[in-house]
């Protein structure tokens, strides 16, 4: 920019005599709307001018009185023509929807509906990582379903929804949003993955540069280049699973999204098909009278645990399909109930970042995605076949389709023949798994630090520090930090504590209180990584991201500005973990202090009798407005309730406020 030319003078006008030619007239739209006089006696008045209004826009007079379908998606960016920016969007996620969204309202012309076309945008979580931006990131998500819920009130005479998403937040406010919309037919759109580079790194891997770099584990010529071929397409979520790729799987095994959607590469001929039939499809429902209190059922929330399982999918999950399930009006799981699916399903795929390969997403969706997942549950037992599709057809009619489909076939033999990789080595039998040492998901350990539970995705720690009896064990000091900011320069060895081998990093006050409960991504990345990395455990109230692994515990309650026990933690206490990977059990203690060992039950003594960290106190850098939000989610169940808005429950607590302020 040559802004030494800038004078304000250039910027008041910009001297071009021709502008002044200014028209103030004009004929307007030749045609004749589609009124009756029943239509102007008994319709309100917005309904006229929403005609005049379209007439305006340049849509063909004679054919407004259609039937109307709303395509909602989270588009970010100006995408020219050819596909470069005029203007970035915050990620590939949401760069490339528009070319699903036009696919699909030129799909409902086709079918003699009227195509409307509206954006609520979203954040990227890896643009944000590690600062202040991460603490709107989990409330962006009930800002932005309340949005998309307006979104489609205002338009009165909807007929059927389109939700085109693909990332952490989008696509599960968009989840809760259709599901919120229980008398309407509604689809949701995955906007798929981006292709990994041909020679390079993955995208979780990446973003641990900045710590490899200090570490002197990677020159700065090698960071440079490998940072800018990692996102090798312009579109999709990022290529490993993590909460987009989660999500999208999770949206599939709701029946919400079309039958082998989730996950396919972004651009390719194949995303684009997906909203042509999804758009058949929603037209499909309301031709049939299927509405998604319809799809979404209490059984179809349990396939979607089942599968999040089988595919050992972000832990963020455990925060969204709850959601999900709130604004459907259904019951939302506990970790009892996560915990119970996790001890009797399988995980099955192997993908990044779990490994033990760690293949691409794409390469999951190309090996048959989620209903050749289900094709393996199916037959030990673990699905609702009965559950209805956007389809309009139950699961097991669907998964009968997909096992002699020429879809399943032709995709698995392309996958051989472009990477040469066999699809089963990628969605494998439970006895294949069992064999690769595929562990189950997450578990749910507790303990003196924990006692209302935390979360670790145990299937990602890694098998070089577990035991030969699947048992991860360490003991050892407490790191402590107050915020992110501290705990990654003493990952990164420049900070006023140094994070060594056999440390137990403590984080705490990062929780919904505290930050917004920010994800930490930054730390896990780093430390998985670095060379030392998987020998240091991290212990937090905040939340992590779908692409974190090791030995790192989060969403740990009651979290520590509402009191909880892990605020009471000081350096260089004694920090016990046991987590077994094959039992799904685990614990979290603090057992020793100042020289002396205690059991876990002795500590609780010591725990009741310290004050809270002297450092602790909310992020001064948390909004007013993400305030509110935990304050809210609090109310409504917290973090183990999904972090929603439950309106009765909120309430009936302002209610009582003001009688007791009376």
């Amino acid at each position: 920019m040559e802004e030494d030319k800038v004078t304000w003078l250039n910027l008041v006008d910009s001297g071009k005599p021709e502008l002044f030619k200014v028209t103030t007239r004009v004929p307007g739209r030749e045609g004749r709307l589609p009124l009756s006089a029943e239509y102007l006696t008994n319709r309100p008045s917005g309904a006229v001018f929403g005609m005049i209004e379209n007439a305006g826009m340049g849509w063909e007079p004679a054919t407004l009185d259609r039937p109307e379908y709303l395509i909602l998606t989270t588009l970010g960016g100006i995408r020219s023509t050819l596909g470069t920016p005029k203007a970035l969007g915050y990620h590939t996620g949401h760069y490339e929807l528009g070319l699903l969204a036009a696919k699909a309202a030129e799909t409902i012309g086709e079918l003699g509906g009227l195509p409307y076309a509206v954006h609520c945008t979203d954040p990227c979580d890896g643009r944000t990582q590690g600062t202040t931006g991460m603490m709107d990131s989990l409330p962006y998500r009930n800002d932005a379903s309340t949005v998309l819920s307006r979104l489609m009130r205002s338009l009165p005479d909807r007929q059927g929804l389109i939700g085109i998403a693909t990332c952490d937040k989008g696509l599960p406010a968009m989840m809760m949003a259709l599901a919120g919309a229980k008398e309407l037919p509604g689809i949701i759109v995955p906007g798929g993955s981006t292709l990994p580079p041909t020679d390079g790194e993955d995208l979780g891997k990446i973003q641990s540069v900045g710590a490899r770099f200090a570490r002197g584990e990677i020159s700065l010529d090698a960071a440079a280049e490998l940072s800018c071929r990692a996102c090798a397409s312009a579109g999709g979520g990022c290529h490993f699973l993590g909460t987009a790729g989660t999500s999208q799987v999770v949206a599939e095994a709701l029946g919400m999204a079309l039958p082998h959607s989730a996950l396919a590469p972004s651009g390719e001929p194949i995303w684009l098909d997906l909203a042509e039939r999804s758009a058949r499809a929603v037209v499909h429902l309301r031709q049939s009278g299927l509405t998604m209190s319809d799809i979404l059922t209490d059984g179809s929330i349990k396939n979607a645990m089942v599968i999040h399982a089988a595919f050992g999918g972000s832990t963020n999950l455990i925060l969204h399909l709850p959601a999900i399930a709130h604004a459907a009006g259904l019951k939302r799981p506990t970790a009892a109930d996560w915990s119970e699916v996790n001890q009797a399903v399988p995980r099955l795929v192997d993908v990044l970042p779990n490994g033990p390969t760690g293949h691409p997403t794409v390469r999951a969706f190309m090996a048959g995605g989620v209903p050749e997942v289900m094709l393996h549950l199916r037959r030990i037992g673990l699905l609702d076949e009965t559950c209805l599709t956007v389809t309009g057809a139950p699961l097991g009619s669907v998964l009968d389709w997909w096992e002699d489909s020429q879809r399943r076939r032709a995709l698995r033999q392309r996958l051989e023949q472009a990477d040469g990789v066999s699809p089963d080595d990628v969605i494998m039998s439970p006895d294949k798994a069992k064999a690769a040492g595929l562990t189950s998901t997450v578990t749910f350990p507790s303990g003196n630090l924990a006692p209302e539970g935390s979360v670790v995705k145990s299937t990602a720690i890694d098998p070089e520090v577990v035991d030969a009896d699947g048992v991860y064990r360490i003991t050892g000091p407490a790191k402590v930090f107050t915020t992110e900011k501290a705990a990654i320069a003493a990952i990164k060895g420049n900070g006023t504590k140094t994070i060594e081998r056999g440390d137990v990093i403590v984080l705490m006050g990062r929780g919904p209180l505290g930050s917004g409960m920010e994800e930490t991504f930054q730390l896990t990345g780093a430390l998985r990584h670095l060379s030392f990395g998987k020998h240091v455990a991290l212990i937090t109230d905040a939340r992590f991201s779908g692409v974190s692994t090791g030995a790192c515990i989060g969403h740990v309650g009651p979290e520590a500005l509402a009191g909880g026990p892990l605020g009471k933690v000081r350096d260089n206490d004694l920090i016990e973990i046991i987590i077994d990977r094959t039992n799904l059990t685990g614990s979290i203690n603090l057992i020793g202090a100042e020289g002396r060992r205690f059991t876990p039950v002795e500590a609780v003594d010591l725990i009741n009798s310290r004050p809270l960290h002297p450092d602790l106190s909310p992020d001064a850098d948390l909004s007013a407005d993400t305030r509110l939000w935990a304050a809210l989610q609090d109310i409504s169940g917290g973090t183990w309730g999904g972090c929603v808005y439950d309106t009765e429950a909120i309430l009936q607590v302002i209610e009582a406020g003001k009688n007791a302020l009376k």
